[in-house]
């Protein structure tokens, strides 16, 4: 008897982390990669070309997590953008209990500057600075998802948190167009290595639906071979406009 093709090969695609696969015909984002520098993801032909579907990231303050997810994607052609959910932005300070705070309307240079003045060392050595340089050669500032009234296709979050922020928003608000969004949590941790990971992940995982025939019904069955393969859970909901 054939055994039957798990969905991931049906697509002709194989997840990142299965590394004991034949080569794929589109190859994967491999975690090695990232650690060697930000992950190599390929460009093919795709059912729903990378452009169309639109895609938003969203972690805590739109700093690391989904500035290295939205970079990563926008070098593949996605059409993304990238939000926080926090009150206010969050970065480390000279001691756990005294973090930098600034308001969503602050500019990343902004802050870049601020912290160059408050203690250039310190903001250098733990990465800070780095981070801040990437984030602005991206956009201008960071967003807060609460103010965004632009629909998209595919919400990937980056922790249990911030999922639960993003369902409970979208919930909340008025339906006007009941356009069907799908909201996707892994959960990354937030430091520079595994947001390198974890935008690798969701590079691959973008381009596996950007293979689907029908989003809407076979989104919830890809998902299940990227736990398999992965090991990592993920949370899935539909939300509508």
């Amino acid at each position: 008897m054939t055994p039957s093709l798990t969905f991931l090969q049906r697509l002709h695609v194989t997840s990142p982390y299965a590394l004991r696969e034949p080569k794929p015909l589109l190859p994967s984002c491999r975690p090695e990669s990232a650690s060697a520098g930000r992950g190599q993801c390929d460009q093919r032909p795709t059912a729903m070309a990378s452009a169309q579907l639109r895609v938003a990231v969203v972690c805590s303050s739109n700093q690391n997590r989904s500035m290295e997810a939205h970079y990563l994607l926008s070098q593949k052609g996605f059409a993304v953008r990238s939000f926080g959910t926090g009150s206010c932005v969050r970065l480390p300070g000279p001691a756990p209990d005294k973090p930098n705070l600034y308001d969503y309307s602050t500019t990343y240079d902004a802050i870049y500057q601020d912290l160059l003045r408050k203690d250039p060392e310190l903001y250098a050595r733990n990465g800070v600075l780095r981070m801040l340089r990437r984030n602005r050669a991206i956009k201008l500032r960071p967003e807060q998802f609460a103010s965004c009234r632009e629909p998209f296709d595919l919400i990937l979050t980056c922790e249990e948190r911030v999922y639960d922020q993003v369902v409970r928003e979208l919930t909340a608000r008025e339906q006007e167009t009941l356009q069907l969004v799908h909201v996707v949590n892994v959960d990354i941790q937030d430091n520079y290595r595994e947001a390198r990971l974890g935008a690798v992940l969701l590079c691959e995982l973008c381009q596996c639906v950007s293979l689907l025939d029908d989003m809407d019904s076979d989104l919830a069955e890809l998902l299940l071979e990227f736990e398999e393969h992965s090991g990592q859970p993920f949370l899935h909901t539909a939300c509508f406009y």
